[in-house]
């Protein structure tokens, strides 16, 4: 009997043991669907430094109703928080420098160059009242070599050989994180998770993703989406299992320097859709590109898009919006700008060109509207047109059950007839910015093409 009741007893505690440790298992991260209000966005970047003169928070909400006319969904803010002062870059024949917006001193507050928290959640507020979406630039691989945890918390950051806290890359303004410190991770998700309790944004555009852990964005993500849907933006193109959780998207990085090669004539446009079966295979189902002709990085240290592809310019941004993926625009874009954005300081955008809006709203509006440019799951399929001049045409269908867009672009300076030499692209065709009707069918797939045209029509 005795033995019995011991029996009963361990089984009893080996049941507690056992449940118990069931219990203090982390749960594995998961991966769930981006918001549906993701699937036709257009995401606009804002470099707040240089959108206006003030160069505010008030002076930008002020501009929200050309920044919706022009049909944007998601508004993208670089960092907007104090900036670093130790080693702080100068530029080259200047005296003095505004900072970096990647050299952070403080995740939990504001840049007073822009204004108080007062004015962005007034801006945030304003913006959602107008149908916008917002998502905050958030800087994870650094801080700041003044940020408060160098002397709080110098565990929190890697050592270089001398013992002396390491500097990524060339950034002297910049010191790089430790993410095997548990108590680190910790704190980083709370300082983003302060933005959404204090300010419901709407997700992050996580600079250099790529630098750390998966394993940490991943449980960032379990844990910020706790507290609302998120839409989540890698920059990152080497790490394709970011998406596999932690993000909706990444970087066209690839995409982007091929088409700046095809416009300087180093490249062929059969490439174009050689590299878009590649991305296809290796970015998980669930995620998809930002694409994009320019950015902050591209514009102020590479070139304008005027610079980098000349008479190709609208060609690429076509490309943007009718290839899988989202497009992005940053500001200044719409009006093609012609200057390179100074990085460290003062440096206005002139809006006053508009001659390249109505293109962007008419690509914006297409991109919102025709299922078959929305991003997975939810949009089309793309399907290679074969045509007889692939090493300067661009030709492929996107079609979903109810919707299709054909693009056929010329890639090149030269005066181009070719044909198109498959069926499945037969039907009644509405060219988006002319709105004349087309036929294709068996005696017309004959196609004429200025150097640097292109055509999107939609089914009919």
């Amino acid at each position: 009997m005795a033995q019995n009741k011991i029996k009963i007893i361990s089984l009893f505690v080996l049941t507690v043991l056992f449940t118990g440790c069931d219990f203090a298992k982390k749960e594995a991260p998961q991966a769930k669907p981006y918001p549906e209000w993701v699937k036709n966005s257009v995401i606009y970047e804002i470099n707040t430094r240089q959108y206006s003169p003030e160069g505010t928070f008030k002076a930008l909400e002020a501009d929200l109703p050309r920044i919706k006319e022009l049909g944007i969904d998601i508004l993208w803010f670089m960092p907007i928080y104090p900036i670093g002062i130790e080693g702080r870059k100068v530029p080259e024949g200047a005296t003095t420098s505004l900072g970096s917006y990647y050299s952070i001193r403080d995740y939990q507050a504001i840049n007073p160059e822009f204004g108080t928290k007062e004015d962005f959640k007034s801006l945030v507020d304003k913006a959602h009242g107008m149908g916008f979406k917002v998502i905050i630039d958030w800087v994870t691989n650094h801080t700041a070599r003044d940020h408060n945890w160098i002397t709080e918390h110098p565990d929190w950051y890697k050592k270089d050989a001398k013992g002396n806290i390491a500097t990524p890359n060339d950034w002297t303004d910049c010191a790089q994180l430790d993410y095997s410190n548990k108590a680190l991770r910790k704190e980083m998700v709370s300082s983003m998770k302060f933005w959404i309790t204090n300010f419901d944004i709407d997700g992050f555009r996580c600079d250099m993703a790529g630098m750390v852990p998966t394993d940490f964005w991943e449980d960032a993500r379990t844990e910020l989406q706790k507290l609302k849907p998120l839409y989540m933006l890698a920059e990152d193109q080497d790490k394709p299992e970011l998406c596999k959780i932690a993000f909706d998207s990444n970087y066209g990085w690839e995409m982007h320097h091929l088409m700046n090669a095809i416009a300087q004539g180093k490249k062929t446009a059969g490439e174009i859709l050689s590299l878009q079966s590649k991305i296809d295979s290796v970015l998980p189902q669930r995620a998809f590109k930002m694409n994009f002709i320019t950015n902050h990085d591209e514009n102020s240290w590479n070139g304008t898009a005027k610079e980098k592809f000349g008479k190709a310019e609208k060609n690429c941004a076509v490309l943007t919006y009718t290839l899988p993926g989202m497009p992005l625009v940053y500001n200044g874009q719409e009006v093609g700008m012609t200057k390179r954005l100074r990085f460290f300081a003062k440096d206005t955008i002139n809006f006053s060109d508009t001659l390249m809006v109505p293109f962007y709203k008419t690509m914006n509006s297409l991109k919102h509207r025709n299922q078959a440019l929305w991003n997975p799951p939810y949009g089309g399929k793309l399907v290679p047109l074969t045509n007889n001049a692939p090493d300067k045409i661009v030709s492929f269908l996107r079609t979903t059950e109810n919707a299709r867009v054909m693009v056929l672009i010329n890639m090149s300076p030269d005066t181009i007839t070719t044909t198109i030499t498959t069926a499945i692209a037969d039907g009644k065709y509405i060219n988006t910015f002319n709105q004349n009707k087309i036929n294709f069918n068996v005696d017309n797939r004959k196609c004429y093409f200025e150097p640097w045209a292109y055509l999107v029509l939609e089914g009919e």
